[in-house]
């Protein structure tokens, strides 16, 4: 049976670490297909200021073009406001039978935080991208929906790349050249 990864985030900008454990993932879970889907606004970056979503969305397309397992959706983007993960499931359930929600570590953390949580749960598996050098947690919700996978450690964020863009420093090992390539010519993350 088909299962397909949803990978939701700001993605502003999307990095080679967001594809490396992309690639991870969809291997150790034996997914057919990941999805990436950039929030409009992320509930719980709120204040946070990130490049249009216009832009969020066209990177997130160059960024996984190349590879015929990986795709992105414009459903967050096209549904302005916030971006709740539950309407999103909703949305890819009535697409997919079987789909799994790919979260990193630190939203697990949060989870509690969530819009609807519970009802995520009743929903969907949780893929919990967890690094080699994380500590456990003692979790706030126990639940066997939660699936930990050991994710590679790549050492590269979003917010490290738009604040080197910003001082003019090197980026291009930070994201591929085509992402690069796009920064410049937008004028994104820039003082």
């Amino acid at each position: 049976m088909k299962k397909i990864g949803i990978y939701g985030g700001t993605f502003d900008p999307i990095h080679l670490g967001h594809l490396i454990t992309a690639r991870s993932v969809k291997e150790i879970r034996k997914l057919s297909e990941i999805i990436f889907i950039p929030a409009n606004t992320s509930p719980l970056k709120q204040e946070a200021k990130s490049a249009p979503p216009f832009h969020r969305l066209e990177m997130t397309k160059l960024a996984v073009e190349k590879y015929s397992d990986f795709s992105v959706s414009d459903y967050e983007i096209n549904n302005s406001g916030i971006s709740y993960s539950i309407d999103t499931i909703k949305h890819f359930k009535k697409l997919y039978k079987n789909i799994e929600l790919i979260i990193g570590y630190d939203n697990f953390l949060v989870f509690d935080k969530w819009f609807k949580w519970e009802e995520i749960l009743e929903l969907v598996d949780i893929v919990v991208l967890r690094r080699f050098y994380e500590e456990p947690v003692k979790p706030k919700i126990k639940s066997e929906k939660f699936i930990f996978v050991d994710s590679p450690t790549i050492q590269i964020n979003s917010t490290l790349i738009r604040k080197r863009n910003a001082k003019n420093l090197p980026i291009n090992l930070l994201v591929i050249p085509e992402i690069l390539s796009y920064i410049k010519e937008n004028n994104l993350y820039t003082k």
